[in-house]
């Protein structure tokens, strides 16, 4: 795997670096919460979202007030309190790629224990009656089950941990083990995908005469938004 640290989560450069490929937190676009392949549109859309990306060399972004208040409090008080809580360094990385570059993940935080296991940490800090659900419910909410074995597959680390955190409410913390036929199902449903995605993005140069021609440089609206992870569909 690759890690990137010269830019952060939210940034301009954070945003290209994941455009044209798929990333963890959007394997839910490719698989079920139970790992089942998806089929339908959702995954045709997919596709052409990051072929969209691709051909122009940049993100179809988008941003909302509640993905601002999520990554504020998960800065201020989310990561800090795990950090005291169990004596663990967090550390922050932007983005994370597999080795060809071909597929990401944005980890909130990459954990090596004293005995040197080697695991990360996904934080939500979702609206009050949703992390209510989840402490109710107990578990890794079937939401974020592809995300986090995602990055489990993309890092090939052995653990993540999953924290849920609401101000005045108890947390809710899962440790998730890697769980190697997920890993499989996981790897069939990308190699799917990126063989796909090279076939048609083949077949948009054909019908386009030649690869898109770009300027050296495109504007990008820069915002206040941090980024943690997009929301599932």
């Amino acid at each position: 795997m690759i890690i990137h640290t010269e830019y952060q989560q939210g940034s301009v450069d954070w945003m290209l670096a994941r455009s044209g490929i798929p990333t963890a937190s959007e394997f839910d676009q490719l698989l079920t919460p139970e790992f089942k392949m998806r089929s339908g549109q959702m995954p045709k859309t997919y596709l052409a979202k990051k072929l969209g990306e691709a051909w122009q060399g940049g993100p179809l972004a988008s941003f909302n007030t509640f993905a601002m208040d999520q990554g504020q409090l998960m800065e201020t008080e989310a990561i800090p309190w795990f950090e005291l809580q169990f004596e663990q360094a967090v550390e922050r990385v932007a983005f994370i790629t597999t080795d060809d570059g071909r597929v990401g993940c944005s980890p909130d935080g990459l954990i090596t224990t004293l005995g040197g296991s080697e695991g990360g940490i996904e934080v939500k800090c979702p609206e009050i009656q949703t992390h209510v659900g989840y402490l109710l419910e107990g578990g890794l909410p079937k939401d974020y089950a592809c995300q986090v074995h995602g990055a489990l597959w993309v890092t090939g680390r052995q653990w993540w941990q999953f924290l849920s955190y609401r101000r005045h409410f108890p947390p809710l913390l899962v440790r998730v083990e890697r769980d190697e036929a997920i890993m499989e199902k996981i790897e069939e449903a990308v190699t799917l995908f990126i063989n796909s995605f090279d076939a048609n993005f083949q077949r948009l140069c054909e019908i386009n005469g030649g690869p898109p021609v770009r300027k050296k440089s495109t504007p990008i609206v820069q915002t206040e938004a941090t980024f943690v992870s997009e929301m599932p569909s």
